[in-house]
């Protein structure tokens, strides 16, 4: 369907995927089945906006896979192949929206913007946040340039590097715990206040052309096994070493503090690195960075057994960019090659530049420009 005020000038994309915001009462709990025009039809279009859907697939976001994910990378790659498209917004559930525009950002390279909003209130409801967080992420998409892969909730918009569900179910679900918002959206006006840092995004994987959502057998694209693995009090190595076991080729240590676990685990990270399994470390603590400070299995010896430390990403996007890597990787199974890769996407910039001293906002078009 398309959906067009007088003398639209901006022709935006919506990539429906399920989620909240396209969810119903089933008789025993919500699940998403409404399709993304109806989803669309709840919301009024910003002035000069065109919009046209693409119903992709319709998953409540716990279920969805890096299949998933790769066929909405790969569907993202084919709209901007069209240059009369002027951005995508894609709605999805929030539980693991943060991973899924991880995912796209990594490796996107246009110009044009992508999206991604959803709502922690079910469609059709009387106080439902859907409509408002589709109308902001249609304006956003439609203003906004140069900025990557963005997330719209509660007329907040955050970059999608760092940004992570905060909240189970208040409005304002989203927010980077180590870093400012990027912007605000509201009163049909869009404000960025700093640009995001990212690093060089990553060519489409050879896996995003042949993927298929809930495929098996045979007709199942082969896609590696990235595994997180919790430290606490009483961890030991068991689950590390199960996961390496069960054919990880990438796990996420999400140890404590600034990055430390026991000497157990730093000999099962070490065993797993000389086996070729990429591993990072996280932490459970919700902001501030990872440092070398500690030995007896902390970080010093973590990463002296060949872990990355994944700055201020938190455990679920450092799996995405583990995953990313060895995709990227193209199974070739060079631990260097993807060690090199790894700390690019970990290690590269995470600093943003800081809002105006002067406590006014810029305008999108001034920060980013406008086509």
């Amino acid at each position: 369907m398309k959906r067009t005020n007088d003398g639209g000038a901006r022709r935006i994309v919506v990539i429906s995927t399920g989620g909240t915001i396209a969810s119903r009462w089933q008789g025993t709990g919500y699940a998403a089945d409404a399709s993304g025009n109806d989803v669309l039809a709840t919301a009024p279009l910003p002035e000069g906006v065109t919009v046209e859907v693409v119903d992709l697939f319709n998953v409540n976001s716990s279920r969805m896979t890096a299949a998933h994910q790769l066929a909405l990378l790969r569907t993202v790659h084919e709209t901007f192949a069209d240059p009369g498209v002027d951005g995508i917004v894609v709605t999805h559930g929030t539980d693991t929206l943060e991973e899924t525009a991880f995912f796209l950002d990594l490796h996107h390279a246009d110009a044009r913007p992508v999206v991604l909003t959803g709502a922690q209130r079910p469609f059709g409801t009387g106080d439902g946040d859907g409509p408002g967080n589709l109308y902001d992420a249609l304006q956003v998409a439609a203003t906004v340039r140069e900025l990557g892969v963005l997330v719209v909730f509660d007329g907040r918009v955050h970059a999608a590097r760092g940004t992570v569900k905060t909240q189970t179910l208040a409005a304002d679900a989203f927010s980077d715990p180590s870093a400012e918002r990027l912007g605000r959206v509201g009163f049909s006006r869009v404000d960025i206040e700093r640009q995001p840092e990212r690093p060089a995004p990553l060519p489409l994987p050879a896996a995003a052309r042949t993927a298929i959502p809930g495929a098996t057998g045979p007709d199942a694209t082969p896609l590696p096994r990235v595994d997180i693995v919790s430290h606490h009090s009483d961890g030991d190595p068991f689950l590390f070493e199960a996961a390496v076991a069960a054919g990880a080729r990438g796990i996420v240590l999400e140890a404590t503090g600034a990055g430390n676990a026991t000497p157990e685990i730093a000999a099962a990270v070490a065993d797993a690195v000389a086996q070729g399994v990429l591993v990072a470390v996280s932490t459970r603590v919700p902001a501030g960075p990872l440092a070398e400070i500690y030995t007896g299995g902390g970080a010093v010896d973590l990463v002296a057994a060949g872990a990355v430390l994944t700055g201020t990403l938190r455990s679920a996007q450092a799996r995405i960019a583990l995953l990313a890597t060895l995709l990227a990787d193209g199974g070739s199974g060079d631990p260097a090659r993807g060690s090199a890769v790894l700390r690019r996407l970990l290690e590269g910039p995470v600093r943003a530049e800081p809002a105006l001293a002067t406590g006014g906002s810029r305008s999108a078009t001034a920060v980013a420009g406008r086509a």
